[in-house]
């Protein structure tokens, strides 16, 4: 058995990992994983960079970042799709919105934002930056802005507790985009291809257990998230992770130009995505694994 330690968030993009762990589906593959939860998502990469972490499921946008000068990081299987959602304040309507909270830059609950903002055209509304998506969340539930972006289960949570409704998803403005994704190095990639194939191996078969069994899913993932079990399975229902979200590209492009475009990247990141594993463990080759 190979011991080994992940990173994850909390969501219902990290539902998989979380499924993995509890269910034995990695130890299945000879793998103990050990799953770190961390505060928040810009803190992942240093920890795969500096091996606190064997495996994590981040923002694929964070790896892109991380490897403008060289691809040291690298997503090898989608999980978030189309997952960030913005939450408008119950009884306000979209055109009223004046102040937006959204975390960090770079992640896909700050692009959704963006996005949104720049599609209905909030020219003058107020950007209110928190350290995480927690701090997001809290934000708006405290009357601290009209808006908030997030990710499930607080967005489902948020709109059947009656404090806000969801009124865009990442979906509604870039179909198909991947979000939190399974990452690696590229150095593990490339010095031990058969244990990266063995975990992207177990968690297909973890995201075939969430997608199969949501609420056993749901009562795994409650000890993680924080919420309880009927907001995660309501959650999943209105956005299942996604393995092969990280092959729509042209989704991704279209992200990375956005990115650049606001500054937040200095050049067009490349061979931050590794598709070989993802396509020996579904048995594809040929145009089919592209």
């Amino acid at each position: 058995m190979t011991s080994l330690r992940m990173s994850v968030l909390r969501g219902v993009c990290q539902t998989p990992a979380y499924v993995g762990r509890e269910a034995g589906l990695f130890r299945q593959h000879g793998l103990d994983v050990e799953l770190d939860v961390v505060a928040t998502a810009w803190l992942v990469p240093q920890r795969l960079d500096n091996g606190d972490a064997d495996f994590a499921l981040l923002p694929w946008t964070r790896v892109a970042a991380a490897g403008q000068d060289e691809a040291r990081l690298v997503v090898v299987a989608g999980s978030g799709h189309e997952e960030a959602a913005i939450v408008v304040r119950e009884g306000l309507e979209l055109e009223s919105v004046e102040s937006v909270v959204v975390p960090l830059r770079g992640g896909m609950k700050d692009l959704t934002a963006m996005g949104l903002i720049r599609s209905v055209g909030w020219t003058d509304v107020e950007l209110l930056r928190q350290p995480s998506g927690d701090g997001a969340i809290i934000a708006f539930f405290g009357q601290g802005a009209d808006a908030a972006s997030m990710v499930e289960p607080y967005a489902t949570m948020l709109e059947t507790l009656g404090v806000g409704k969801v009124v865009k998803r990442t979906g509604d403005l870039w179909p198909g985009a991947p979000g939190c994704s399974l990452a690696t190095t590229a150095a593990r990639c490339d010095d031990d291809p058969e244990l990266v194939q063995r975990f992207v191996n177990g968690f297909r078969d973890a995201m075939a257990f969430v997608l199969s069994r949501p609420s056993e899913a749901a009562d795994i993932a409650h000890k993680y998230i924080g919420v309880k079990p009927a907001f995660i399975e309501q959650a999943l229902a209105n956005n299942r992770p996604n393995i092969d979200a990280i092959r729509n590209q042209r989704t991704m492009d279209t992200l990375i130009d956005l990115m650049m475009d606001l500054g937040y990247l200095a050049r067009r990141p490349t061979g931050y995505c590794d598709l070989r594993f993802l396509n020996q463990a579904q048995g594809l080759s040929g145009p089919e694994a592209l």
